[in-house]
């Protein structure tokens, strides 16, 4: 098993944040371009999600080029609303785990070619859980449910939820653990909600993978999407609903936006033990602007490179 092939030293940390994680993606791709060792990751949130990937595979590739596939429509696609826990979360979560097996693969940690730690919270007790063993694509489905967007997870006899509520840069989780040098990847601001111009529609790959993803994403869903774009155009149509009311941030962007304060917050008065701090500028997007991915990512991939620079060469394979 890995924790007895080799010390692990060097360790890589990657902090929540929904749609603006994906960052984490080119983060990522700029460390492996320049060889930089990573003998241990922790995630919470979308890097749980991003960390799982590149512990499973060691690349990150794959990850990308199925991120920019997805488009806005297919993301709506992913969400299964069940009536029965609609007032516990929009999303009861099932397609997403069935999408995290084909994006991770149905592995357990003992698997994996590196060392992960995924971080979520037990809503319950607030407490901060941190999972190293059983199923991968559990944990993860633990460590990304976003109050309110998702239900609670039941897993390891605990309510799980995002584990950004009570780590949301888990960098403490690698030095427990005997990292000797730490880099962290955070995109966590003062203001969590973008203000800037957003596109008018969504960029979308062609790769040959990512038609391959969308096909299956497709087959997975429910077409939901016509259902909101026609809701949207009822609201905007009507004479009633002026300029103002369009500047007001939905609701999901509201839940989402207090709970990143939160994090931010957490993160404040916690502080963050890394050696080298990536901090891609993505506040132009949204949280759940995930059809984004390619603006992300590249945001994540020039912060990155201009961060290996502080590396010792000594943490370089």
């Amino acid at each position: 098993m890995w924790f007895f092939n080799k010390k692990p030293t060097v360790g890589l940390t990657l902090g929540s944040g929904a749609a603006r994680g994906l960052s984490h993606i080119g983060v990522v791709k700029a460390l492996l371009e320049k060889n930089v060792r990573i003998d241990m990751i922790s995630g919470t949130s979308m890097g749980a999600l991003v960390g799982a990937h590149l512990a499973r595979y060691g690349t990150i590739s794959r990850l990308e080029e199925e991120t920019l596939a997805i488009d806005f429509r297919n993301l709506l696609r992913l969400a299964d609303p069940d009536f029965l826990l609609l007032f516990k979360g929009f999303v009861a979560g099932n397609k997403v785990e069935e999408f995290l097996k084909m994006v991770i693969g149905d592995v357990e940690f003992k698997d994996l070619k590196i060392p992960l730690w995924v971080v979520a919270s037990d809503i319950r007790t607030g407490e901060e859980i941190v999972i190293n063993e059983g199923s991968v694509v559990k944990a993860v489905r633990a460590s990304i449910s976003m109050p309110v967007v998702f239900t609670p997870f039941n897993y390891l006899n605990r309510t799980l939820v995002d584990g950004g509520i009570s780590n949301p840069l888990p960098a403490d989780v690698l030095r427990r653990a005997g990292a000797k040098f730490v880099i962290a990847s955070n995109v966590l601001r003062k203001s969590p909600i973008a203000h800037a111009t957003r596109p008018a529609a969504p960029v979308v790959a062609t790769t040959k993978d990512g038609v391959k993803i969308n096909e299956e994403v497709k087959r997975m869903g429910v077409n939901i999407a016509d259902i909101v774009g026609n809701m949207r155009k009822m609201f905007m149509s009507n004479k009633n609903y002026d300029a103002q009311k369009r500047e007001i941030p939905s609701i999901f962007e509201t839940a989402l936006g207090a709970i990143y304060t939160m994090e931010y917050q957490v993160l404040s008065c916690k502080g963050a033990d890394v050696d080298v701090m990536i901090m891609p500028d993505v506040d132009h997007i949204a949280a759940l602007e995930f059809y984004r991915a390619r603006e992300a990512i590249n945001a994540g991939y020039l912060k990155a490179k201009a961060a290996i620079e502080n590396i010792p060469k000594k943490y370089l394979v």
